[in-house]
């Protein structure tokens, strides 16, 4: 229900707000030194602005509640309530609630947020996991504020044709990166692929069968230290922030090795091997992220599991990268991976967000296969598209000479990409 505002500029708005969020949005606004009006305003056009899905909150018992807000601005909102199916009072719930979270009080010291878990994966093999893993673990750990730089830049000079494949106008793409932060951060790359593409592409030597690995720890065959394993990324655009964990061939067999191991120990839990190991590590790293096999096995449900929603973790924080390509056997392969991540949400009942798809090695050349794919991919009902990348050349000469793409050509357009697909993965 809206009422005209006296000096016409704003409507007064009637709707219910649980009464801890309504005390905890007064404090917060009062500590930033904002009208509450303000505030409202701000979290219901954040809300309404991302694609990610809301974190339910619980609002039984919420009370009344009135702001003014500008024309227009709550018939918006309630449009966008309605197309995803959440009443009006959980929609105000929910953007209250992530404004809070995206303004913390200044008299409290910030608290710890769980490590963030990438895992980029898809069934089919040959369609670039390994080459979006090791260029989006780059842009995080680069030196701060050179990849901001570099991304305005390439966005300003993007043609009408490449907006046009991304489904994104300038002014779009400017606002999802208009406060681009990463770089800086210590980032752990883990190469869990038994091909080893990512190892031998840095010039890092695989563990050989039989030593300690992620293999072993993750099937309680190891009693060293992991950390032991890791090796630096040694160039000065990464600070010393960047570590690979090496592959092993032994990873051909974790599949088997799982199901032993949990047919022969008691309490076994197959899905979170991969947590078991990576979790010491955590305390190190602000990012891990996974270059994952072709698998659709016991490996691939111990790295989604991984990936999952934590408790209290907020939505899109971690998740899976899909990366994919503009033709039919990599949807197929979408489907499979899509329904897998469905059986284990449903079995284990947790949540695995999806924070996007990169469509690789687009060829326009290839004409309709490769534009109508690309419609397709777009009008996905689930992630959203966040990036489009071409089979360009600078990827294939940072591997022959066996450097990261970022500090091989920082300022490619596959590099950028990769620093887009930083920006707006989970978004």
């Amino acid at each position: 229900m809206a009422s005209p505002y006296p000096d016409g500029d704003r409507e007064k708005v009637a709707s219910k707000l649980p009464s801890a969020l309504q005390q905890q949005l007064k404090v917060r606004a009062a500590e930033l030194t904002l009208d509450i009006q303000d505030a409202v305003e701000a979290a219901i056009t954040a809300w309404r602005a991302t694609e990610r899905p809301g974190f339910e909150v619980d609002t039984a018992g919420a009370k009344s509640f009135s702001t003014w807000l500008p024309p227009g601005l709550y018939e918006d909102f309630k449009d966008t309530c309605t197309q995803r199916n959440v009443s009006y009072t959980q929609g105000l719930a929910q953007a209250v609630r992530d404004w809070l979270d995206d303004h913390p009080s200044p008299t409290q010291a910030a608290r710890p947020e769980e490590t963030r878990r990438i895992v980029v994966c898809n069934q089919k093999g040959g369609v670039g996991k390994t080459t979006i893993a090791a260029g989006t673990a780059e842009a995080h750990a680069e030196t701060p504020g050179t990849g901001a730089k570099y991304l305005h830049q390439f966005i300003a000079d993007l043609t009408q044709t490449e907006l046009d494949r991304l489904n994104r106008t300038r002014e779009q793409l400017a606002a999802t990166v208009s406060e681009y932060t990463a770089g800086g951060q210590n980032v752990l790359l883990v190469d869990y692929d038994p091909q080893l593409h990512l190892s031998k592409q840095l010039g890092i030597t695989p563990i050989p069968v039989g030593e300690e690995s992620l293999v072993r720890h993750m099937t309680g065959e190891a009693d060293g230290d992991l950390r032991n394993l890791l090796v630096p990324i040694d160039d000065p655009r990464f600070g010393g922030r960047l570590h690979v964990l090496p592959g092993t061939r032994e990873a051909f067999l974790l599949d088997s090795k799982l199901a032993l191991t949990a047919a022969q120990s008691r309490g076994f839990q197959k899905e979170s091997a991969l947590e078991r190991a990576l979790r010491p590590l955590e305390a190190d790293y602000d990012v891990i992220i996974i270059d994952a096999p072709p698998s659709l096995g016991l490996s691939m449900d111990a790295a989604l599991y991984y990936a999952r929603r934590r408790p209290n973790e907020k939505p899109g924080r971690s998740g899976v990268l899909i990366p994919v390509q503009s033709e039919d056997s990599s949807a197929d392969a979408y489907d499979m991976l899509a329904e897998q991540i469905e059986d284990l949400e449903e079995d284990l009942h947790l949540a695995i967000d999806q924070l996007g798809i990169v469509v690789n090695l687009f060829d326009s050349r290839r004409g309709y296969i490769a534009t109508s794919s690309l419609e397709e991919w777009h009008n996905l009902e689930g992630p959203t598209v966040v990036a489009v990348l071409d089979d360009l050349k600078e990827q294939r000469e940072a591997v022959r000479v066996k450097r990261p793409l970022l500090a091989y050509d920082p300022a490619s357009k596959q590099a950028n990409i990769m620093r887009l697909i930083v920006a707006g993965a989970g978004r």
